[in-house]
């Protein structure tokens, strides 16, 4: 081969190179824009089922403050609640010991965790009605009924739970240098969409197999007597598989069987997606004398460990059942609280019990 003819083989090669360049590049930019217009497409969002509503929580004015209390030293109510709140049982003794730091036994009530509950997939109520469209169909509940069940009218409904974290207290410096307190910042912990176990009740018996045990009528009846511990005072944690006045724990997911209002299924929900961390393993235990040193393993969780306040779409801040226990009667708590197409979808603060040794 002639240098002329090297010569133009290799312009020829370095021409074709370049096509081939930019065609790839046609290409990865066509990606792109595909992608951008399915994740921003207003045509798609609009197509998801129903509009998300709600707004950002204030966390001076939609806070109930006074949920705060009681608080105590070791068996002593030192700050009792003037609502009415019952407490959970505190250790007695006021004197505590965590290896050989010795300090006092605490007890008080602390806003760590933000929950969405909505029956429109990828809803964030909390963060303003804020709707995401991921571009493909995903998790999408509805509430639908009444329908036949047993010669009775029943309505059925499903639910979507998303988990923030929201160290409240220690964002705003209300108590300094408390080592007790949950720190940390804003963020997003867990997402139902995503999670098939929240989709499906045969799946979710991966996590939950004693559910076949209490699935009888003997079992369901011992669920009014917590319906009433837990209006009164507190719920009964012997009876795990129960969520008071809401229904029954099972199954771990936000497939609703029973559904008497948009209140009541949504703290069904709420409780149902609490329990499912403590059984994955991912909330722990922080009350009582176990509490003191420290976060525990309570796979089975205590449902006395957990208040629910509404914040949206009416924040409730004052009132006996303004933070109420899981499996409260929401006879007391559901006026105003859902508005026809721009006010059903819920969000909550949660309260968390906190025994700690405090130096």
């Amino acid at each position: 081969m002639s240098n002329r003819e090297w010569f133009a083989a290799s312009r020829e090669r370095q021409a074709a190179a370049r096509r081939r360049l930019r065609l790839g590049l046609a290409a990865v930019v066509a990606l792109f824009a595909i992608v951008g217009l399915a994740l921003a497409s207003p045509a798609r969002a609009e197509g998801t089922p129903g509009k998300c509503t709600g707004r950002f929580v204030n966390p001076i004015t939609d806070v109930c403050w006074s949920c705060l209390f009681p608080m105590s030293v070791g068996g002593l109510n030192i700050w009792p609640s003037l609502a009415g709140r019952s407490d959970t049982d505190n250790p007695t003794l006021p004197v505590c010991a965590c290896g050989l730091r010795v300090g006092i036994a605490m007890g008080f009530w602390e806003p760590v965790r933000l929950a969405d509950v909505s029956m429109k997939p990828w809803c964030f109520v909390n963060l303003g009605g804020l709707k995401l469209d991921p571009g493909f169909d995903i998790g999408f509940k509805t509430i639908a009924g009444p329908s036949a069940v047993g010669g009775k009218a029943q309505n059925t409904s499903g639910w979507h739970v998303h988990w923030y974290a929201y160290p409240l207290i220690y964002w705003m410096n209300i108590v300094a240098d408390f080592l007790c307190l949950e720190t940390g910042s804003i963020d997003i912990l867990y997402i139902t969409e995503v999670d098939p176990l929240w989709q499906d009740s045969e799946l979710t018996a991966i996590i939950n197999p004693e559910a076949v045990l209490f699935a009888n009528p003997l079992a369901l009846a011992a669920c009014a007597a917590d319906c009433v511990a837990a209006t009164a005072k507190l719920p009964t944690d012997p009876l795990f598989w129960c969520a008071g006045c809401q229904g029954t724990m099972y199954p771990l997911n936000g497939n609703v069987g029973a559904s008497i209002g948009h209140v009541q299924a949504s703290r069904l929900a709420l409780a149902r997606f609490a329990y499912k961390l403590h059984r994955e393993l991912v909330a722990w235990g922080t009350m009582g004398s176990k509490g003191l040193c420290g976060s525990y393993l309570m796979p089975v969780m205590r449902k006395q460990q957990y208040r629910f306040q509404a914040t949206n779409p009416n924040p409730q801040t004052g009132g006996r059942y303004a933070c109420a226990p899981i499996g409260a009667s929401t006879t007391l708590m559901s006026a105003g609280q859902v508005y026809p197409a721009i006010g059903e979808d819920m969000g909550y603060l949660v309260w968390r019990k906190r025994n700690c040794c405090v130096l």
